[in-house]
């Protein structure tokens, strides 16, 4: 695992080297409300940095994946954001990155088709392209 800081290096160096990326986070877990908008607002300065990020891509945490929930290896682990939190999640993104990554991506196979298409009233303009289930 990188450190912010280490992750932040690397990317910053893809984009000054005209790589282009996608700007993620996942959310659900263990995040605060305040971990989720300073995840956003350091994406958004980096962005102003570089102009390297193509578009943002909420990811929600799905507990039937993850060994470390399974396990119950971290206190206070939850099994997953509540709807309210992905509609929420995706709407602050839309409102915190406007003007700077303006592409918000929903990820249909972790949300589904039909919250997809209600995200699409949210702040997501983009569906994204052929995707996988990454289990």
């Amino acid at each position: 695992r990188l450190s912010t800081e280490q992750w932040r290096e690397v990317i910053t160096t893809a984009h000054d080297v005209g790589l282009r990326t996608s700007a993620t986070m996942m959310y659900g877990h263990i995040e605060t409300p305040s971990h989720v908008a300073h995840h956003l607002a350091l994406l958004r300065d980096m962005q102003k940095q570089t102009g390297g990020f193509t578009e943002f891509v909420p990811l929600s945490f799905v507990s039937s994946e993850a060994p470390m929930y399974k396990e119950g290896k971290l206190d206070g682990m939850r099994s997953g954001p509540t709807g309210m939190e992905v509609l929420n999640t995706h709407s602050v993104a839309r409102l915190m990155l406007a003007g700077s990554i303006d592409n918000i991506q929903v990820s249909w196979p972790k949300e589904g088709m039909r919250m997809a298409q209600v995200l699409l009233g949210y702040g997501v303009n983009d569906l994204g392209g052929t995707l996988m289930n990454e289990s």
